[in-house]
């Protein structure tokens, strides 16, 4: 369906529609409680061989079945798997039997972007909890939809956004939590990431991550950026997601990138890329809290994710990381070391040598799986929900919606559908 509709009122119109509750509320609902959490995985390329690495250094976690397009990805897994120690995981050449499987707890979603909610809604419709990786969802509908099966089937869809499980956006998190930025009003968030050449490259995600760019115009990879920055906020728990107004810059620089570098009869030399280099949204919330939210992954700059938040007694932003607390002038301050001694997250302190020693994105990857997993064998809830992949994945849609009506300011769904008032009944992050 194209979201965008014949008219702004008409986008608008969907955009305000809410489908009947299948379910109960999700939130705050633990795991069964089991010693041994039993994972399928479901795509072991690139992305999704490096979570398997994290996850088979996890206590308690088994790989019992594992599922790819290609035969040899499937075998370089299995094997990686026996390496470990493990006993030797199934391997289904359709991803649907893997989701069918009696011994698989929770299913990881590892493929490209368009199958993630296809196979996350199977998973849970075979009695499965599920993982996907970012961005969980890039429809409305498709967000809606991870939301209504998993209430309707009482079990969890995460999304699997390792960025919030970082040293500093944990550190913050912790800050927050201590009270030292007081009432925090405003957060900014960014993927900004040059993937030119993995966009024009013959393999990998060269394969498919560059048609959102022929197609769409908005920001195409909002979460990593905006999970942290919606755990700051205890968005959706307390606070949530209320507006969004956005609009892109020219598009130039993917195509310029490849009339340098690519042969004159290269058939990508015929593409079109509508999708603005760079896409801005601005988002309030309930509280009347903001959050700029941008995307650019085809201009030459420095990899940031922004990450900054601010309240009424301090601030915090990276890339490189700073800190400002009131009273101490004009200028930023760096982390010193003091500081990180005293509020560093428990997570980290209990589990950063191993997680650094792993290695993925610096040991974010190995303490998002550690935690999703412990919070599994001890029967608590996740931290993060089909709520929150909705919530975090929408602006993706909700950009290219305003965007194409010029920079049409939209409602922001209630995904919760008007529970996120309710307590924060998770385990403390």
């Amino acid at each position: 369906m194209n979201e965008i509709g014949k008219s702004a009122e008409e986008a608008l119109a969907y955009v305000q529609s809410v489908p009947p509750r299948q379910g109960k509320s999700m939130l705050g609902v633990p795991f069964e409680k089991r010693d041994l959490v039993r994972v399928g995985f479901i795509g072991v390329g690139g992305r999704g061989f490096g979570q398997l690495g994290e996850v088979l250094a996890v206590e308690g976690a088994q790989v019992t079945a594992i599922s790819d397009a290609s035969a040899a990805h499937a075998e370089r897994a299995k094997a990686r798997v026996e390496k470990a120690g493990q006993p030797t995981p199934a391997v289904e050449a359709d991803w649907h039997k893997l989701c069918e499987r009696d011994d698989v707890d929770i299913v990881y979603v590892c493929s490209p972007w368009d199958l993630h909610v296809p196979m996350g809604v199977h998973a849970m419709e075979c009695g499965k909890h599920t993982a996907l990786e970012v961005p969980a969802a890039t429809t409305l509908a498709d967000c809606w939809r991870m939301v209504d099966v998993s209430e309707r089937t009482r079990k969890h869809c995460i999304i699997l956004e390792n960025c919030c499980y970082e040293y500093a956006e944990m550190l913050v998190l912790n800050l927050i939590r201590e009270g030292k930025f007081g009432t925090i009003t405003h957060g900014e968030a960014a993927y900004i990431h040059d993937l030119r050449t993995t966009l024009l490259a013959d393999h990998g995600e060269g394969l498919w991550r560059r048609e959102p760019h022929k197609t769409r115009n908005g920001n195409l990879y909002p979460t990593h950026g905006l999970g942290p920055v919606a755990w700051y906020m205890n968005i959706n728990r307390g606070d949530r997601f209320t507006r969004l107004v956005a609009m892109s810059s020219q598009s130039a620089s993917l195509a310029e990138c490849r009339d340098a570098t690519l042969p004159a009869d290269s058939p990508k030399r015929k593409e079109t890329y509508p999708c603005g280099d760079m896409n801005t949204s601005l988002i309030q919330t309930a509280k009347g809290r903001t959050v700029m939210l941008q995307h650019d992954v085809v201009t030459p700059r420095p990899y940031s994710r922004i990450n900054l938040v601010q309240g009424t007694k301090g601030a915090f932003v990276d890339y490189p990381p700073r800190i400002f607390f009131d009273g101490q002038g004009h200028d930023w301050k760096p982390l010193d070391p003091a500081l990180k001694a005293e509020y560093e997250h428990p997570i980290w302190k209990q589990q950063g040598e191993l997680a650094r020693k792993l290695g993925g994105h610096g040991g974010m990857d190995f303490i998002m799986n550690y935690r999703l997993i412990q919070l599994y064998r001890q029967g608590l809830p996740p931290d993060i929900d089909a709520y929150d992949a909705a919530a975090w994945s929408a602006p993706g849609p909700l950009s290219d919606i305003s965007v194409a009506w010029n920079s049409l300011p939209l409602p922001f769904p209630d995904f919760t559908r008007n529970n996120w008032q309710e307590p924060d009944l998770r385990a403390q992050r």
